[in-house]
């Protein structure tokens, strides 16, 4: 069983920057699929970020050219970068691993954009 534990959401002003982590328990070296995903009020949960087991990345139009996916395997941790924010980031964001046929969810971090 592996947890996630993500840290790094709060307030920022728009236009303003987070770094988001999300740490695990043991090692997701293996893993097929890094990511993170967000879920605003009222709305559906949404992958903003991909890591691929074969080191590729990808992103949806709302985050590509803004957030950056990364990895730390000797940590265990996933990071998600976030420059250019916008009102309509507010979310709640989640880090998800893929093992095998088991997938994982931290308990997320709230990310909230307002001036």
């Amino acid at each position: 069983q592996v947890q996630l534990v993500e840290s790094g959401g709060g307030l920022v002003q728009p236009g303003g920057s987070l770094r988001l982590s999300c740490a695990a328990s043991q090692s997701i070296f293996d893993s097929n699929l890094m990511a993170w995903y967000r879920q605003a009020p009222g709305k559906q949960r949404d992958w903003v970020a991909v890591f691929t087991r074969a080191g590729n990345t990808n992103y949806p139009d709302s985050a590509k050219g803004r957030f950056t996916i990364s990895r730390d395997n000797a940590k265990n941790t996933v990071y998600l970068q976030m420059n250019s924010l916008k009102p309509e980031d507010t979310a709640v964001y989640y880090c998800h691993v893929l093992i095998g046929a088991k997938a994982y969810w931290g308990q997320g971090t709230q990310v909230t954009v307002s001036s």
